[in-house]
């Protein structure tokens, strides 16, 4: 059986947890799709609240195979197809392997992205990841675990260039994240946030130190589905320096200035 409408299946971004900051054109494909397989641990599940597919198919007792052979045997049918994945898929989301698949078979597909729960993290927190004089890269990485990371990509390598990291899927491994991170260079009293569930109604924030976090979590309990937050940008230290985008001594392609630059 062949496809006759050749619909691409969709990889769409869910968002962090808050049903609304789904996008637009993901929310649109959902409501559309006949064939829904989305990651239950992670998804909210009232995003499906509403939807017409005939097929909901929770992914986290599922395995790759069994998860292509869902969406491929339903493209057969001509069916429109989501696969839903937390946050933005591009960030962790595991979704190369399942697009190489489809490749294979011939199946056209696109990327509809979403709001990374770093960004769901970073409002929660209502920082900036960049500040002027302060920080201008921001890291987003792991701590290694039963995954290895590349050469050069271990926390104490990274932790050298003392900028904003956010550090997903870690916070299990707290006390060796902090280790990693002072082994590398950041100060004890680096500002940490850690953000279980951000943007979820039960959303939780730890604020601490590089020094006390770790004991700060472990009393909270918190194993697992939170941000780990690093950097100057999270203390509460009065601003060193202003954007120049909005300063009205410098002049920009859009704006003259009205003081003396």
């Amino acid at each position: 059986m062949t496809n006759v409408t050749n619909n691409p299946i969709c990889f769409v971004g869910a968002g962090p947890g808050d049903i609304e900051l789904i996008t637009v054109k993901g929310r649109r494909l959902l409501d559309e799709a006949d064939c829904i397989v989305y990651a239950g641990s992670l998804v909210n599940p009232e995003l499906l609240n509403g939807c017409k597919a005939k097929e909901i198919h929770d992914s986290q007792g599922m395995d790759l195979d069994q998860i292509l052979e869902v969406m491929h045997e339903a493209w057969q049918r001509g069916e429109k197809v989501v696969r839903l994945h937390t946050g933005d898929p591009s960030i962790f989301g595991a979704i190369k392997e399942q697009m190489y698949r489809l490749d294979q078979l011939n199946i056209p597909y696109l990327v509809v992205p979403g709001v990374t729960s770093a960004a769901g993290a970073a409002a929660a927190l209502q920082a900036e990841l960049t500040l002027p004089e302060i920080a201008q890269t921001v890291i987003i990485t792991r701590q290694e675990g039963r995954t290895p990371v590349p050469e050069g990509e271990k926390l104490r390598d990274l932790a050298r260039h003392q900028t904003t990291m956010m550090i997903f899927l870690s916070v299990g491994m707290i006390e060796k994240v902090v280790d990693e991170l002072i082994t590398g260079g950041y100060p004890t009293s680096t500002p940490i946030a850690v953000v279980e569930r951000a943007t979820w109604p039960n959303q939780k924030i730890i604020n601490g130190t590089l020094a006390t976090i770790a004991s700060l979590v472990n009393a909270e309990k918190i194993r697992k589905t939170a941000m780990i937050c690093v950097g100057r940008v999270f203390g509460k230290d009065p601003l060193t320096a202003e954007s120049k985008l909005y300063d009205s001594s410098f002049s920009h392609g859009t704006r003259e200035a009205r003081c003396g630059e």
